[in-house]
Formats: structure tokens, sequence, C-alpha cells
């Protein structure tokens, strides 16, 4: 199989990561997901706590910058006079442009497929499912009542098309911005060959 770039957008509870870890597995190649802190912290010199807390967060508004200043004691680069959302993902832009040229391999989130748009290897991929379902994941996997669920749905989904919307030309979760959306209530394993099938049919 030729070298191949998977992007995989999600709804939060949707089992996103779950299925490129499954993709992974099957596929035989790399998935990167918080990785991405690790690998930009590194880059940036930005402590990964500072990263996790910005994470897929847009920092275009004042509020914003003075709350991540109170929090961190840092709300611009002195170098380039930018909010640290915005080096970050810059940063983060160009790890990302670096490993897909180096390797095959499945990104989840951080505006990957905006950001790979103009390879011709790349297939763009966005995981949904009904909230009722996402509420029955995230409950069992953070030990959590339905309605705090409800709650993490709401804010992280949010967050994540403030974000994408922010950073790209494409709209969040708009299935015209994607080769495929997948339903994950048919199973994360069937959902991860389905994507295994058209990677290796391109």
């Amino acid at each position: 199989m030729k070298k191949v770039v998977i992007t995989i957008g999600r709804e939060f509870g949707s089992g996103g990561r779950a299925v490129a870890k499954e993709l992974s597995e099957i596929m035989g190649i790399k998935f990167y997901d918080k990785d991405l802190i690790r690998l930009t912290a590194k880059e940036s010199g930005y402590s990964e706590e500072l990263l996790h807390g910005i994470d897929e967060s847009a920092s275009s508004s004042l509020l914003y910058t003075l709350s991540m200043s109170a929090t961190h004691n840092i709300a611009m680069n002195k170098d380039l006079g930018v909010p640290v959302g915005d080096k970050a993902f810059a940063i983060s832009s160009e790890i990302i442009k670096k490993l897909a040229d180096e390797e095959s391999c499945i990104i989840v989130g951080r505006c990957a497929d905006s950001i790979l748009k103009d390879r011709d290897n790349l297939i763009k991929v966005f995981i949904y499912t009904d909230v009722e379902r996402r509420i029955d994941r995230i409950c069992e996997y953070e030990k959590c009542s339905r309605s705090e669920a409800a709650s993490m749905i709401k804010k992280a989904d949010r967050r994540r098309s403030f974000y994408h919307n922010y950073y790209s030309d494409t709209k969040w979760g708009d299935r015209r911005s994607y080769d495929i959306c997948i339903d994950s209530s048919i199973g994360i394993e069937r959902v991860a060959k389905i994507i295994k099938y058209i990677a290796e049919s391109k």
C-alpha cells in the first residue's frame, strides 16, 4: 500500500480516538492524538501542562488571553507577539506536515484535515453518533452522571467547533468537508475496517 494519511475529526464521546487506535493496530501504522502535545511542547519550549490547557481551543479573544495569563503567567509569545495558542497551533501544524511527509499515519483532530488538505494521499474522516450513545460512553469512562456527561459533550463540541472553524477554512462536522462520515454505533472495529478498506482501495 502506498503511503496514506488519515485524519479523524470526531464528536466528543463518539469514540473517535478508539477508532484511531483500532485502525492503527489493523493497518500497522501510528496514530497521533495527545502525542502531538508532547511533540509541540518539545519544539516550542512550552510546558505540556500549558498545552493541555489550551488543546483544541482557539485563542482569538482578549478574555482567553487574559485567562491564560492569569493561569500560567504567560499570555503572549515574547518573540512573535502572538497568543500562546496561535504559536502552539503554528508549531503543531508544522509537526503534522512533517509526520505526513515521513510516514503513513492517523492524526486525530487539531485541524489536520485542513492543514494537509492539498495532499492527494489524504483521507478525511469524521466520526459521530447520537447523543445518548455518547453520554453512555462518557459515563462509562468518566464515572459521572448523565447530566454531567451531557454538559461535557456540549462544552467539548463547542470548543472543538470553534477551534476548527477559527483555524480552518472548512466547517467542523459539515459532511461536505470530509471524505467519509461514519456513525460509530455500528461498532468501533467495523468503522476501522471500513476506513482501512477505503484507504487500501485508494
